[in-house]
């Protein structure tokens, strides 16, 4: 699990957690989704980190 930091003029307003997942595509990496509230307004927030290269090559591609 990775924590991710919402921050508006340096102050964090927001945090939620982005597990691993393992992409349709192949690719590893995290994702969240999730609701944070700043100040009266509450926003639906999603996090998508791939990690670069971590598709598998296909047999033609080898």
């Amino acid at each position: 699990m990775i924590s991710v930091e919402f921050k508006q003029d340096g102050q964090i307003v927001g945090m939620m957690a982005a597990d691993p997942k393992d992409f349709k595509t192949g690719s590893k990496g995290f994702y969240g989704m999730g609701k944070i509230q700043i100040g009266e307004k509450r926003y639906q927030v999603q996090v998508q980190m791939v990690e670069i290269g971590s598709k598998p090559k296909s047999e033609t591609e080898k």
